[in-house]
C-alpha cells in the first residue's frame, strides 16, 4: 500500500525532478510543434493529462489480465481509445483549438510519455499510485508546454494568451519553428543551471 509520502513523491517528480520536457526530454514533437502560443500549449497539455491519467488508471486495473506477449499493443489500444475521446470532445466543444493543434492530437497515441508511464509505472503499481503518477507527469508536461508557448508568444507577438500587451511587432523568429528550438534550449539550460546551483549550495 502506497504511503502519503510515496504518493507525494510520485506526484512531484513529474513536475520538477523528472519533468518530461526539461529533464527527460520526452514528447518533444508536440512540445516544439504546438507551442507557438500559451493557449495552444495549455490545450495540448490538458489533453495529454486526461489521456495519461485515464490510461494509467485502466492499465493498472487490468495489468494482471494482459498477457506479456501483447502487453504493448494492448497499452496502445487503451491509449488510442482515450485519445479518440479527447479528439471528439475537442472537435465538438473547442473547434478553434482543435484546428490549431491538428495532427498533434491523434499523435498523443504514440507520445512516449504516455506509453512510457503505462509500461514503466502503471503496469507495475497500484491504481492510486498510477493515477498520481499520471497526474504529476501530465501537470509537469502541461507547465512546460504553457511556459514555452507563453515565452514564444510574448517575444514573437508581444501578447500572452491572445491578449495584446504592447502594440507593435515582436520577433517573428520566436513564432516560427526555429524559435521553438531556441526557447527550449534556453529553458533547459536554465533548469540545469538552477539544479547545479541547488546541488552546490547544499
Amino acid at each position: 500500500m502506497a504511503t502519503n509520502s510515496n504518493l507525494k513523491e510520485n506526484f512531484l517528480k513529474g513536475i520538477v525532478r523528472e519533468n518530461p520536457v526539461f529533464v527527460l526530454l520526452l514528447g518533444l514533437c508536440p512540445t516544439l510543434g504546438v507551442t507557438s502560443s500559451a493557449f495552444n500549449g495549455l490545450g495540448m497539455g490538458v489533453a495529454t493529462v486526461f489521456v495519461l491519467v485515464m490510461s494509467n488508471l485502466v492499465v493498472s486495473l487490468i495489468k494482471n489480465l494482459i498477457p506479456d506477449k501483447v502487453r504493448i499493443p494492448a497499452f496502445i489500444v487503451i491509449i488510442a481509445s482515450f485519445v479518440t475521446v479527447v479528439q471528439l470532445l475537442m472537435e465538438a466543444y473547442t473547434p478553434a483549438l482543435y484546428d490549431q493543434l491538428g495532427l498533434f492530437i491523434p499523435l498523443i497515441v504514440v507520445n512516449c510519455i504516455v506509453l512510457g508511464r503505462a509500461e514503466a509505472f502503471a503496469s507495475r503499481n497500484s491504481v492510486v499510485s498510477s493515477l498520481i503518477d499520471g497526474l504529476g507527469m501530465g501537470i509537469g508536461f502541461t507547465m512546460a508546454l504553457t511556459l514555452l508557448g507563453a515565452i514564444r508568444e510574448l517575444l514573437g507577438s508581444l501578447s500572452i494568451f491572445g491578449f495584446q500587451l504592447i502594440e507593435g511587432d515582436g520577433m517573428l523568429v520566436f513564432i516560427l519553428a526555429p524559435g521553438a528550438f531556441i526557447t527550449l534550449g534556453f529553458l533547459i539550460a536554465l533548469m540545469n543551471w538552477l539544479k547545479n546551483r541547488s546541488a552546490t549550495t547544499k
